[in-house]
């Protein structure tokens, strides 16, 4: 039995009860939704520590910033993520789910990072936050034998698109000029830019790893629906 309603037979009920014949999302679009809703949720959830980190850094210190972002990533990620879903009641659900799930994950990171710093830091607490991540999608949903794939799939793509755009960050952070333009640009606007382009590739990795990952949950619920679409017709 899964947690919130989300395990296959709860989610078949609600179809059936609501008349409707849920949408069987394919790999391609669970991971396309993934992709481009949490690079618009990176975006904002780093934009206080992109524009106004200096400010959060001398009010609140720096594990302030990082709560203030998980609560920006959170608060918005059911408009732009809860499609991932399949089934009628996907709003109010994946706010549960992803806000136990993400809260988890940003606790585990904040304590590796601000503990051990550098690589170390942020590899230990990419494993341990996409560990408790994994593992509770998984049993939100009823899919503990995926609960392996899942996580590692979480952490690889999260990683690289974690690496990349700390890579990106410091390419950018580097030029004194605009590429291409060769205009200078000050280093609040080199800060801002790499910070927005740090947040696309976060987002892209992570939202691919989090699109798939609730694919793989909902493999049991993929077969009931398609199972009441036959009954259907």
């Amino acid at each position: 039995m899964g947690w919130f309603g989300l395990d296959a037979n709860s989610v078949a009920d609600r179809t059936k009860r609501s008349g409707h014949v849920a949408e069987i999302p394919c790999v391609g679009s669970s991971i396309g939704r993934g992709i481009f809703g949490f690079i618009f949720l990176s975006i904002a959830g780093f934009a206080p520590w992109g524009i106004f980190g200096r400010w959060f850094y001398r009010h609140v210190g720096e594990a302030g910033l990082y709560a203030v972002c998980a609560f920006v990533f959170v608060g918005l990620s059911g408009p732009l993520l809860h499609r991932l879903i399949i089934g009628p009641g996907s709003l109010s659900r994946f706010y549960k789910v992803f806000s136990l799930s993400f809260s988890a994950y940003a606790v585990l990171w904040i304590c590796a990072w601000m503990s051990l710093r550098g690589h170390v830091g942020s590899l230990v607490g990419l494993l341990t936050g996409t560990v408790a991540m994994g593992w509770i999608l998984t049993r939100a949903f009823d899919a503990n034998g995926s609960t392996i794939k899942v996580i590692g799939v979480l952490f690889v793509l999260n990683a690289l698109g974690y690496f990349a755009g700390g890579w990106l960050e410091n390419l950018v952070m580097g030029m004194k000029t605009i590429p291409l333009i060769g205009v200078e640009w000050s280093r609040s606007t080199r800060s801002i830019a790499a910070h927005l382009l740090w947040g696309i590739c976060y987002g892209t990795g992570f939202g691919a790893g989090l699109g798939y990952a609730f694919h793989l949950c909902q493999q049991n619920t993929r077969a009931a629906l398609k199972g009441i679409r036959h009954e259907s017709n």
